[in-house]
């Protein structure tokens, strides 16, 4: 496995990571035990860069990772990179979010949550999983930043954050990391300065969502196909007409992935990567077989023409329908 630096003075990481939400919740088929032994899976392939949050499951995510990290030998568990999030307060149980929460007093008691959670000392990336529009982020980062004075956390990341609260952020801590949807059909953070504003600050971007929530790797060819209780039931890019407009987009994704000899996914993942080595993604899988077939994208190589090709099939504003429903939209570039 390749490795990428998580900004400008951050650390060496996989240049794939795997996004372990799907292991927990939002996507149908949970089995514990085939999470388990793709995460066993992930460090023989060296994918190291693990990615979770508080939000997941509500905490199953994070349990079920730090159950698995327990029995891991110490050279194993030193191997890996682990991220997790805060912010994102549910309603109840299993309900949904209900607020934004980035008060320090709320910071330092997630974080302690999360440590518990995970069974460890420090986390290695900490993430404001959403920008409080309530709490100036000079207020938020402050106090994440008196985490990496404790030693509690190693390096801290904003998600979905947009160009100003970035910018903003970084004249208090150094940001190791920016985590934006990036994929070819998910290309906002292009128009709205969030990649641009990443690359000013020495900000590595991690790219959640890369495959377009399963889209891009071609495996639904119907609305039907979508299983039940899984969030692509209420994604606006997965209904009616959106969904039969952006399924023509993959057609022409298959096609150029079938002409290289490679997945589709695995094209979309190449050109991902190609787009600078401060951008590392994260597809998120709950199997062996998808992870594999992701961590291969690393020895794809993409000529100018064909890069060329892809842009002119994906513009930044090809794909028909937002990324979440409506209401949720007011959350991303925050």
């Amino acid at each position: 496995m390749h490795t990428r630096r998580l900004g400008t003075n951050g650390p060496e990481v996989s240049a794939i990571g795997l996004g372990c939400m799907g292991m927990s919740e939002f996507y149908a088929g949970r089995d514990d035990q085939e999470s388990l032994a793709t995460l066993d899976r992930a460090l023989e392939l060296g994918v190291t860069f693990l990615d979770t949050a508080d939000m997941y499951g509500p905490h199953k995510n994070e349990e079920l990772i730090g159950s698995w990290m327990r029995g891991l030998s110490a050279d194993r568990r030193d191997s890996i990179f682990l991220a997790t999030k805060f912010g994102m307060v549910r309603e109840g149980v299993n309900g949904p979010v209900s607020k934004i929460d980035g008060r320090p007093e709320y910071v330092r008691a997630a974080c302690d949550a999360s440590l518990k959670r995970l069974g460890i000392d420090t986390i290695d990336l900490y993430y404001q999983h959403r920008v409080d529009p309530e709490t100036p982020i000079e207020d938020t980062v402050g106090a994440m930043a008196d985490l990496v004075r404790a030693g509690k956390v190693r390096y801290l990341g904003l998600s979905e954050a947009s160009a100003a609260s970035l910018d903003r952020a970084c004249k208090i801590h150094p940001i190791a990391a920016l985590q934006s949807e990036y994929s070819l059909w998910t290309r906002d953070i292009e128009v709205h300065g969030n990649l641009a504003a990443a690359r000013r600050n020495g900000v590595a971007l991690v790219a959640y969502s890369p495959l377009g929530r399963g889209m891009l790797t071609g495996s639904f060819a119907s609305v039907a196909d979508i299983p039940a209780a899984d969030y692509r039931q209420i994604s606006p890019r997965f209904q009616g007409d959106n969904f039969a407009r952006n399924r023509e987009l993959v057609g022409k994704l298959e096609t150029m992935a079938a002409k290289k000899g490679i997945l589709a996914g695995q094209l979309a993942l190449a050109w991902v990567l190609a787009q600078g080595n401060d951008i590392i993604p994260i597809p998120g899988t709950k199997r062996r077989k998808y992870l594999e077939q992701n961590a291969a994208s690393v020895d794809v190589e993409l000529s100018a023409a064909e890069l060329a090709e892809l842009n002119a099939a994906f513009p930044p504003d090809v794909a028909v329908g937002t990324r979440y429903p409506e209401a949720q939209m007011p959350r991303v570039n925050a």
